[in-house]
């Protein structure tokens, strides 16, 4: 299990390999700034993906595939 402090640094990794740091930055300023419901989000965002359970087994399958 990692720790909360390696999740951090992943996250912030992940968004600025996808948007720049400056848009990452943005991104965290509007999430702190909003009233950010994540179980609101997920359900509206992720609907297509399934389950809780699908989306882990989906994302244990692709962690098992980078680690090769």
């Amino acid at each position: 299990m990692i720790t909360d402090s390696e999740i951090k640094v992943m996250g912030f990794d992940i968004l600025v390999k996808h948007l720049g740091k400056v848009e990452a930055e943005r991104f965290i300023a509007l999430i702190q700034r909003d009233s950010f419901d994540y179980t609101n989000w997920r359900q509206g965002y992720l609907k297509e993906e399934g389950t809780v359970e699908e989306i882990s087994k989906k994302a244990m399958e692709l962690r098992n595939k980078t680690k090769s």
